[in-house]
């Protein structure tokens, strides 16, 4: 199969949440083969587990990090073509009045550049983005 969907950070983090929604975790399943992670959502996820002290939710997020994402799901590089689009799509969106946060800008960028449709729950962060395919998995 080829990659179709690059997956935010918040739609690769459900499976560790308490009670993972089921439609997601059989969308990443059914998926698995067409799924990719920007190399900023590899960050987020390290970082937001680096930031929580020694602890069992800790392990957990490293484990699935190591043992399920990092075998299974490609991550694909914040490269030159990307940057440059990042760079275009900044430039148009400040001169709007918009500043969407970098990292999403990132994310968006990798997405657009590799032609994948961006997965999310956070539509809003990602509509001014010229030309960007985002879909909400929930819906």
């Amino acid at each position: 199969m080829t990659l179709r969907f690059l997956l935010d950070t918040n739609i690769l983090a459900e499976p560790l949440r308490p009670r993972p929604n089921v439609l997601i975790l059989d969308r990443l399943k059914r998926h698995e083969e067409e799924i990719a992670i920007a190399s900023v959502v590899w960050h987020e996820m390290w970082f937001g587990c680096y930031r929580l002290p020694a602890s069992a939710r800790r392990a957990a997020i490293e484990a699935y990090l190591i043992r399920v994402v990092a075998p299974a799901v490609p991550i694909l590089p914040y490269d030159r073509e990307a940057a440059a689009w990042h760079a275009r799509e900044r430039a148009r969106l400040a001169a709007a009045g918009k500043t969407p946060p970098f990292a999403d800008g990132m994310i968006a960028a990798v997405a657009s550049t590799n032609n994948l449709e961006l997965i999310t729950f956070n539509l809003d962060d990602f509509r001014a983005f010229e030309g960007l395919r985002c879909i909400n998995w929930q819906q």
